[in-house]
């Protein structure tokens, strides 16, 4: 079992930090967002892991080196050229992977998710990717069947509405940066350079079967905005 830490976004949202340091490196309680989430993969055994980096790329590597991958064994995927979102930094990663399942989380989430049980969730449904998902309100949400099989996608806001199944009742669930994908789906993407997550996920949905993974239960919090640093510090101790 590996992990990626996707870390290389330019945290617009999490400004003034951002404009000298990576979100990466932001503290919560005396731990960075990456530390806290490298230590969070070591609770299920998870050591070997994938860090994409871009903005300020140098600080997220010395880091990494001071600490000695904070215990973990760390391997680099370099996007200092070019941002390529979470599709294509998952594309570029490729060449690190060696295990055959591997767990992707965002760095600015927090959470208590029990991995364990969303593995073996993903293990027993044969998935090509399992989404952790909330029934939290968003703007944005995944539509899943009555079998939590991926359908499509709907953006309340702009009204916008993808479908890749067309199945009714749909469900909208409030993804929470957490996935766990088959090896072989990186073979799938075909498209270089740029790609949202988002879009790699509702066209494999045509044809492949992806879960979603439900954990209300779990404390969570997505470091995206400063305002949320005091709801992390006062969730994750």
């Amino acid at each position: 079992m590996q992990a990626m830490i996707f870390s290389a976004g330019l945290g617009t949202r999490f400004k003034p930090w951002t404009d000298k340091h990576p979100k990466a490196l932001a503290i919560i309680n005396g731990k960075s967002l990456l530390q806290r989430n490298i230590e969070y993969l070591q609770q299920y055994g998870i050591t070997d892991i994938v860090v994409n980096v871009h903005h300020f790329a140098d600080q997220i590597m010395e880091a990494i080196e001071t600490h000695n991958g904070w215990g973990s064994h760390i391997r680099i995927s370099n996007e200092t050229g070019a941002l390529l979102e979470t599709g294509g930094g998952l594309k570029k990663a490729a060449p690190l992977f060696t295990a055959d399942t591997i767990l992707l989380i965002n760095v600015d989430i927090l959470t208590d998710l029990d991995l364990a049980a969303m593995i073996s969730f993903h293990q027993q449904q044969q998935a090509l990717a399992t989404l952790a998902v909330t029934d939290r309100k968003t703007s944005r949400y995944f539509l899943f069947d009555g079998h939590n099989t991926l359908c499509g996608w709907q953006n309340t806001k702009t009204g916008e509405e993808r479908i890749s199944r067309s199945v009714t009742p749909l469900f909208p669930k409030a993804f929470s940066g957490i996935h766990i994908i088959d090896k072989k789906l990186v073979s799938f993407i075909q498209q270089e350079g740029r790609l949202a997550i988002v879009d790699l996920y509702l066209e494999l949905a045509k044809t492949h079967t992806i879960k979603g993974y439900l954990h209300d239960y779990s404390r969570f919090v997505d470091v995206g905005k400063p305002e949320a640093v005091a709801i992390a510090e006062s969730m994750f101790v």
